[in-house]
């Protein structure tokens, strides 16, 4: 950022303020489209040592001022969070409608060096520091392919070490801050007790509260700590459900007290641990509301509970408004409006930007949404861009960008995440690890399982007649285990669930089994060590599998 945009900055505040302090009524007096605070382009950033709005002053104080000198225009467009596909198509959403971030997808996480090269120019546009957003959760769930590869939630659940959780999101966070993203929408907090889960699954860190509240409130500090944003979801918990919020409007029957339970806890936790977001479901819950409307919608929920007995604080974001749990009872620009006033402050990726936006804004200036909550919302906003450092800096150095990317120290840490996290279910009459035995591999990565087995010194052969031991990989198989087990059989068969550990209830003819919970290259490696006994598996289900309890894992010698 050049220096001159900064300084200019600092004069255009501290007008605004002035005028405010002095009693002209800010941008609410009067329905301008270019506030005063706001016409001096390169507004809220900084770069090296130049001076930035917050200098002198303390954590915050001048957002309300701040907030009182915009305009409508532009305190409606802070609420928005689109999807663009390419440079142009963002700044122009940046310049029309005042957008206070944007989310990147794969098409816009080309490599480190064009991503930090995007990020600054969007940055560059904005007149406030956008907060740039992606969904990195790790595992299942991952938008940047260029990033150390982690191997997501429940592996971290089965190492049962909040320091794990911490270290790979300190990991992932400074990756992501490097490319100039500034937000993530992960932690996830939901608790999957059901194994059924279409949507959640091996993206929780398990199916115990403590545990999840635990490894969530690591996570949170880790990617704080790395400067980005934290976010935890789905607010109130979408872990108990059939139903995939994609394609339909989930309906979760627990009661207030189940939720208190099993649901609350890791919110908890998040809120405890000070998460700059947390993302509402588009869930119903009729044990918490009995509107009928998804908890997105709901001011029961968002206000009442997240707000009112969580004592929340920070930013509520909605999930996608794209969703079709978003869109089965009202329109875009009316599920916008009752988003709002539900709660929310950040809206994430409407269907029609323009639609949402001039719902939102005529809204606002009927009095449908009263112009206080929407204050409230830009200054939750601006204060969470402040506290990730956005106003002093919001680019990055582009040319750096490649050499911050799967370094060597993080790529050990996702090793040792891996190696923590696999889980030995069942071992009979000891038949791992394997010494001296020949070894079959079929199933889902079963090239790169037999070629780690290879550099641990193990004999593969070609097809399970020529083998001692046949090795079978999943990934979400489901019942069809039990029909591969069988397949191979009277060979001892070992079982490895690379995906959902619930796999394994569909291998009881197996001699034994084991869970990584991803297929990700560092785990299918850490797979490789722990059957040939190169290490000790001390992993713990963090969910019941296998016909196990939560917590129980075998390991070759004490820990």
């Amino acid at each position: 950022m050049r220096a001159s945009r900064s300084l200019a900055l600092v004069t255009a505040v501290a007008t605004a303020l002035g005028a405010s302090l002095a009693g002209c009524g800010g941008g609410d007096s009067e329905d301008k489209d270019e506030p005063a605070a706001a016409k001096t382009s390169g507004a809220g950033r900084s770069s090296g040592g130049a001076a930035s709005p917050t200098a002198g002053r303390a954590t915050g104080t001048w957002i309300p001022q701040y907030v009182a000198s915009m305009g409508v225009r532009e305190k409606v467009g802070q609420l928005f969070v689109p999807a663009f596909p390419d440079a142009a198509s963002a700044k122009a959403m940046i310049k029309r409608y005042h957008v206070g971030g944007l989310i990147f997808f794969p098409g816009n996480l080309r490599s480190p060096r064009t991503t930090a090269e995007l990020a600054n120019s969007l940055q560059e546009t904005s007149k406030v520091p956008l907060l740039l957003a992606v969904d990195e959760e790790q595992g299942k769930v991952s938008r940047a392919s260029f990033l150390t590869r982690f191997p997501g939630n429940m592996a971290l659940g089965a190492t049962g070490r909040p320091a794990d959780a911490q270290a790979a999101a300190r990991v992932t966070g400074s990756e992501l801050r490097a490319v100039g993203i500034n937000q993530n929408f992960a932690p996830v907090a939901d608790v999957n007790v059901n194994p059924a889960n279409p949507v959640i699954g091996v993206r929780s860190f398990g199916a115990d509260p403590a545990l999840v509240s635990r490894m969530l409130g690591a996570a949170v500090a880790g990617y704080q700590s790395a400067g980005v944003a934290a976010t935890a979801k789905h607010f109130p918990g979408h872990g108990d459900t059939a139903t995939d919020s994609h394609t339909g409007l989930p309906v979760i029957r627990h009661t207030r007290a189940q939720w208190e339970r099993l649901d609350a806890p890791p919110f908890r936790a998040a809120v405890s641990a000070g998460a700059d977001a947390i993302m509402s479901a588009h869930i119903v819950v009729p044990g918490l509301d009995r509107s009928g409307d998804p908890a997105t919608l709901s001011r029961t929920v968002l206000t009442g509970l997240l707000r009112g007995s969580l004592g929340y604080r920070g930013v509520i974001v909605t999930d996608s408004l794209q969703m079709q749990g978003a869109k089965v009872r009202y329109s875009p620009g009316a599920t916008a409006v009752r988003a709002v006033n539900a709660g929310a402050d950040q809206l994430l990726m409407p269907p029609s930007l323009p639609t949402a936006y001039n719902a939102v804004l005529a809204a606002v200036r009927s009095g449908q949404i009263p112009r206080k909550r929407l204050d409230e919302a830009v200054t939750r906003i601006l204060r969470m861009k402040e506290q990730r450092g956005l106003f002093q800096r919001a680019d990055t150095d582009a040319a750096r960008a490649d050499a911050a990317i799967r370094t060597a120290a993080n790529r050990a840490v996702a090793q040792q995440v891996a190696e923590h996290s696999v889980t030995l279910v069942r071992n009979d009459r000891g038949l791992l690890p394997l010494k001296n035995k020949t070894v079959h591999v079929t199933g889902p990565r079963s090239a790169a399982l037999a070629a780690a087995l290879r550099r641990q010194g193990v004999q593969v052969a070609a097809s399970p007649q020529a083998a001692d031991v046949a090795v079978l990989t999943t990934v979400d198989a489901g019942a069809a285990t039990a029909v591969r087990v069988r397949a191979l059989r009277p060979k001892p068969v070992v079982v490895a669930a690379l995906g959902r550990p619930y796999d394994l209830d569909s291998a009881q003819q197996a001699s034994a089994a084991l869970a990584a919970y991803s297929s990700a290259t560092v785990s299918v490696q850490a797979l490789a060590k722990v059957l040939t006994g190169a290490i000790n598996p001390t992993g713990r289900l963090p969910v019941k599998a296998g016909g196990k309890p939560i917590g129980h894992g075998l390991s070759y010698r004490p820990a």
